[in-house]
């Protein structure tokens, strides 16, 4: 793209997002540490789905350091039902590194957010971008997808290396003077108008830049080549009452998957496990009673990993100690503490 066209369509670009611009709540702040929390939470989730979460999030930590020093299982609450939990561990500890290293003032240059926990090229580039007005970049799917139109490039995006193709269109293309709104001009084009199908070439303000429109094959990049197919785990989970009528929780580990949070106890069945008896071992409960044997089957599907999960509800007395990581819990109780979207299915089904 010579001079004169690259001027032209960052002048297009930049104009139509002031007009037709999201009203979102993190577009009304420069504050680098709002606009850093709106990034984590929007990775892999949807707008809507965020904004409520923002919201809420930044009414309870207002600032960097209320944040920094809040209790994680007060956090992984307040993070409850948005999924992606290490997100959430990960911004708390870039954020305390930001206190306790930079003064409470989040770096305005690539090198040093780089290397804050969490931080990836993305989020650097838009807080950069955003917040400081630096010419940085800032590629997520959206921006590859229509620049990956723009400029015809027929690389995979699935593979991590052709991420540096993208950021170097970028980096060509970007309006020195107003980069905030350049990469949230791309971002908003590619949620909005060049959507993964059926793209709406005749609304799109730089379409007379974009080679693909030309060519007529917009609808078939960008090339990505598809994931493979994800772990399939079958569970028993036992959603166990004693005489209390308080519910057995255990705490995943702190490392991992869903890390910290609560669930009911899960067996992994397979041939040579009896769930019953192994519920019973591993949490020194007798099972008195099936008081329902479908309570709910359901899938949860993770971006690498499906859970089949067979539910039942069981009454129990407790004949040992229960392990130091799982205990009873009222239902009031219950609704202190963080659990993961697929418990949260479970106890709308007992609620």
């Amino acid at each position: 793209m010579n001079y004169k066209y690259k001027k032209q369509f960052r002048q297009n670009l930049v104009e139509w997002f002031q007009n037709e611009k999201r009203d979102l709540p993190w577009r009304k702040t420069s504050d680098p540490y709002k606009i850093w929390v709106s990034e984590v939470m929007l990775q892999q989730t949807r707008v809507d789905t965020v904004i409520p979460y923002y919201n809420r999030f930044l009414e309870k930590y207002p600032t960097l350091e209320s944040l920094a020093f809040a209790p994680q299982e007060e956090l992984l609450k307040m993070w409850e039902g948005l999924g992606y939990y290490s997100r959430a561990r990960n911004l708390q500890a870039g954020v305390k590194e930001v206190v306790e290293k930079y003064n409470s003032k989040v770096p305005d240059n690539r090198h040093d957010i780089s290397k804050l926990k969490g931080v990836g090229p993305y989020t650097a580039g838009a807080v950069l971008s955003i917040a400081y007005k630096k010419a940085e970049h800032a590629v997520d799917g959206n921006v590859m997808r229509v620049l990956s139109r723009v400029l015809h490039i027929t690389d995979d995006i699935a593979l991590p290396k052709t991420r540096k193709v993208f950021e170097e269109a970028v980096e060509m293309l970007i309006d020195h003077e107003q980069p905030g709104d350049f990469n949230q001009g791309l971002m908003d084009l590619g949620a909005m108008i060049c959507t993964p199908t059926s793209p709406k070439c005749l609304l799109c303000p730089v379409r007379d830049y974009c080679i693909a429109f030309h060519e007529g094959d917009a609808d078939k990049l960008p090339i990505k080549t598809k994931k493979t197919n994800t772990k399939k785990q079958h569970y028993n989970v036992y959603v166990a009452i004693n005489q209390n009528n308080q519910y057995l929780l255990e705490k995943r580990p702190s490392e991992g998957l869903l890390a910290d949070m609560w669930q009911f106890p899960m067996i992994e069945t397979k041939d040579d496990i009896n769930s019953e008896e192994q519920f019973s071992t591993l949490y020194g409960c007798k099972i008195e009673k099936v008081l329902e044997n479908n309570l709910l089957n359901f899938k949860h599907i993770f971006s690498h990993l499906t859970w089949e999960m067979e539910c039942s509800l069981v009454k129990v007395e407790q004949i040992t100690k229960e392990p130091c990581n799982s205990r009873f819990f009222s239902k009031e109780e219950i609704k202190q503490i963080p659990m993961p979207v697929p418990m949260q299915k479970i106890l709308n089904v007992l609620n």
